[in-house]
Parts: C-alpha cells; structure tokens; sequence
C-alpha cells in the first residue's frame, strides 16, 4: 500500500511549539508551507536582487519536505533538541530513519525524486531552507508578541539574533525590507479598501 501522501496529509495534526503557551495554535503542515514560501522567496532575492544562481523552485520543494519526517518523529521541543549533542546525535538518526521509512511508503520510481527532499536537499539550497525555518518561527514570535502574548519574547530576540549571525545578505534584505509589514494591522497593510465601488450604470439609450 503506498501511504505517502495520506501520511503527509497528517502532519497538520502535529503541533509546534509544545512547551509554549500559544494564542494561535501553529501546526507542522502551516508551518512548512511557510517556511517554503519564504525559502522561495530568499531564493529570488538571491538570483534576482544579488545576481547569484538559485532555483526558486527547488527551494520551495525542499522546505515543503524539510519536517516530513516529523509525521513518524513527532516535533521535539528546541530546548530538548538542542540541550547537548548526544541528544542531537541521536535525534538525526531518528529522523534519517524517518525519512527512509516514508520513502518506503512510496512507489519504486516515484522514489528518486523525493529521496533528495526528505534526506539531505542540495547543499546550495541548505542555508535558505535554514534560514527560512529561523524566520517562520521568527515570524511566529512576532505575531504572538503583537497578540499581547510574552510567552515569545525571548525567542523572538534569540531567533532575531540568529537570523543576523548567518551572515546572508538575503535574509539581511528580507529582515529590513518585509519583516517590518508583520507589525500592521490588516488596514495598515492596505489590504482591504472599504471605498465605494463604482458601479458602471448603462443609460437606457446604451442598453438599447
């Protein structure tokens, strides 16, 4: 039976932020459509602002996959994650073990394909998708911070702090240029324009 896809369907019953009291609940599946729109787009600034070679596309695949194996693992709490490197040692064997039990779970000659995105994605790619996980959760900070929610505010500034140590002028360009727009409201940004209308009302003359 091949289960891929019905087991990528189930990662949007798993929770990020575990250890955290949160005032909108984020899940993996939210989360890694984020983190692939924002690869995406630190992908274009690099080929399109800095004239360097990138495939935009590419990068959105390999965030779209880059926690699959959390459906099998589950999501580890950073603070557990990273508390030594034994502990992280081992967790990267459970999720290398992970991604080739869903690779299983696909067809033989689908299996090329996804082996790339659910193991070890380019290496050029690698540092994107890496700093576009850093700002979703960047992000995420940022929106329960203007929710009245201070649960978040040492990971905003240790996430901020991180994002700045990469050293990578497309996060640099992306911090300064649109992280700001996540501190509007939905009016502010210009979203929605509550002007009249105008209707395009025929005389009777043109009607005929």
């Amino acid at each position: 039976m091949d289960s891929f896809y019905a087991l990528i369907a189930r990662m949007k019953n798993i929770d990020r932020w575990a250890l955290m009291r949160s005032v909108t609940a984020e899940n993996v599946q939210e989360h890694s459509h984020m983190v692939a729109v924002l690869a995406h787009a630190l992908a274009v600034i690099r080929r399109d602002v800095y004239g360097m070679d990138c495939d935009p596309n590419a990068a959105a695949a390999a965030a779209l996959f880059h926690d699959a194996g959390e459906i099998l693992t589950g999501d580890l709490p950073t603070p557990i994650k990273y508390n030594n490197p034994s502990i992280m040692t081992a967790y990267r064997q459970v999720e290398a073990a992970a991604a080739e039990k869903l690779l299983s779970t696909l067809p033989e000659a689908l299996r090329p394909a996804y082996a790339p995105l659910l193991s070890e994605p380019d290496p050029a790619l690698r540092p994107l998708v890496k700093a576009a996980d850093k700002l979703s959760a960047y992000i995420k900070c940022i929106e329960e911070r203007r929710a009245g929610n201070d649960e978040f505010l040492l990971a905003e500034r240790k996430s901020l702090e991180t994002l700045q140590s990469y050293g990578l002028p497309e996060v640099d360009y992306f911090l300064e240029r649109f992280i700001p727009a996540f501190e509007r409201t939905l009016d502010e940004l210009g979203a929605m324009d509550y002007r009249e209308p105008k209707l395009n009302i025929l005389s009777e003359k043109e009607i005929k």
